[in-house]
């Protein structure tokens, strides 16, 4: 067990291993109850993958962000440098894969277009929520990709692709990075609200 909690990879591992026995006896004992496997498995990922991101996210606003200007500027270094470039590693790719396994999802349940055009195609109220959410979830993973990432780099001089850039560049990058970091956070938010209440208050699928 030790061997297994001591290392990342193996944790990780372990779970998937034990939620595919979860499965396996899901199927096995209750097959002809359960709805269609598949679209159940990119739901599951695009929870794993929604999780990921924005805890991380959280993380962010809620620790890192606030905590930095009470950290001493001779223990910063190991933060720009070791922590950071790590964790938005994980937190673009998460991005990355909520919105795609969320795209899946929907195209698999039918209302991916549907939820698009905020049900002006459908009429039906669910769409329109659960639309609601995944434009608010587009536009987080665009901020994601195309103003954090670019900007952190840019801040941080991740994999040295800015050596050279002045410090008042680097200071510019940074706010405009928080910024936008900040604006994820508000509108996960109403994001999350949209996505749970499409379900628990209107009945998508």
């Amino acid at each position: 067990m030790t061997a297994i909690l001591t290392n990342l990879r193996n944790a990780v591992i372990a779970g998937f291993v034990l939620a595919a026995l979860l499965a396996a006896l899901s199927l096995s004992v209750w097959g002809e109850q359960i709805r269609p496997f598949w679209p159940f498995v990119f739901r599951w990922l695009h929870v794993i993958s929604g999780v990921m991101w924005i805890g991380l996210l959280w993380y962010f606003n809620f620790v890192q962000i606030p905590t930095m200007p009470s950290i001493p500027d001779e223990q910063k270094p190991a933060i720009g440098k070791h922590i950071a470039p790590k964790a938005l590693f994980w937190f673009r790719w998460a991005a990355m894969a909520t919105l795609a396994t969320g795209l899946i999802v929907a195209a698999y349940n039918g209302y991916l277009h549907h939820a698009y055009t905020l049900g002006l195609m459908s009429g039906v109220t669910a769409h329109t929520v659960i639309g609601i959410g995944m434009w608010l979830a587009t536009i987080m993973w665009f901020n994601v990709w195309f103003l954090i990432w670019p900007n952190q780099q840019k801040a941080l001089n991740i994999a040295n692709k800015y050596p050279d850039l002045a410090a008042d560049a680097k200071a510019k990058a940074g706010r405009t990075a928080m910024l936008f970091s900040r604006t994820n956070t508000v509108l996960s938010v109403p994001m999350l609200f949209c996505m749970v209440a499409a379900q628990s208050l209107f009945g998508a699928s």
